[in-house]
């Protein structure tokens, strides 16, 4: 079994204070995979830079203290990358891929947006430079003979049944038509697997994030919006898929849960 596990922290350096290092001590995952980490190498204290039994993939931005990605392993990549050759995105810390034995394993951080601003456009432009990457990719792994696993923050909510209050958000960034569409294209066209809904299909969630205003949290009003996506062949092969929500609202070191899916290789 391989048990990955795909998180937004909110700030690495301000979750490892309030839990995040306790739950990477007692989690059963492989593989994990961070976004918006905020931080640079030596801001990180060794217990999250370096964490025993661990190999870690930092890719901070170069815009300091935004964005951010990380991937761990317990097992050593064969290879790495940060980046997607897109020029404008490879040092924006939005992308990271490991290379294991049988998966290719990326971190993504895709751009959130905001309606009528140069974010939603700074979105736009990474979603069309991005997709053409994942058609590469898969076929790159295929002559590998290796799967594809995409984790991470897309920042899209693809369906009405992926957040509980749709019907006021839809004109709002991340449940856009056009955006919608994009994912929809990743899964149609470039032939991947939304792996958390085919194990819930129905809805409404599995939630992944709430707002931490208001009781959005206790009344569940959240947002899908972290992906395990994946190649067919390995999408077929995932046994379990979990939103390990904290218990309580004060409980909470992100404003977002991991999403973990364990596979059968």
């Amino acid at each position: 079994m391989l048990t990955v596990s795909t998180v937004n922290v909110n700030g690495l350096r301000a979750a490892a204070k309030k839990g995040f290092v306790e739950w990477l001590g007692a989690t059963d995952a492989d593989v994990v995979c961070l976004q918006e980490t905020r931080a640079e190498h030596e801001q990180l204290p060794a217990s999250v830079r370096e964490p025993e039994g661990w190999h870690t993939l930092l890719a901070p931005s170069s815009d300091r203290g935004r964005s951010g990605v990380a991937i761990y392993s317990r097992d050593a990549p064969e290879n790495s990358r940060i980046g997607f050759d897109s020029g404008e995105f490879d040092d924006s810390g939005r992308y990271a891929e490991i290379e294991l034995r049988d998966v290719v394993i990326a971190s993504l951080y895709l751009p959130s947006g905001d309606v009528g601003t140069p974010r939603q456009d700074e979105k736009e432009r990474f979603m069309e430079g991005f997709l053409p990457y994942l058609v590469e990719l898969r076929a790159r792994a295929e002559a590998a003979n290796k799967d594809v696993l995409v984790c991470g923050d897309w920042n899209i909510a693809h369906q009405e049944i992926d957040l509980k209050n749709w019907k006021n958000n839809r004109k709002s960034a991340g449940f856009l038509p056009e955006e919608r569409a994009w994912l929809s294209r990743v899964f149609d066209e470039a032939g991947y697997v939304d792996v958390v809904r085919r194990q819930y299909p129905e809805g409404p969630g599995p939630y992944s994030w709430w707002s931490y205003r208001g009781k959005a949290f206790d009344n569940d009003s959240g947002w899908r919006i972290d992906y395990h996506v994946a190649t067919e062949e390995l999408a077929v092969r995932a046994q379990d898929a979990r939103i390990e929500r904290a218990p309580s609202y004060d409980k909470r070191w992100s404003d977002h849960a991991p999403v973990t899916v364990s596979y059968d290789l």
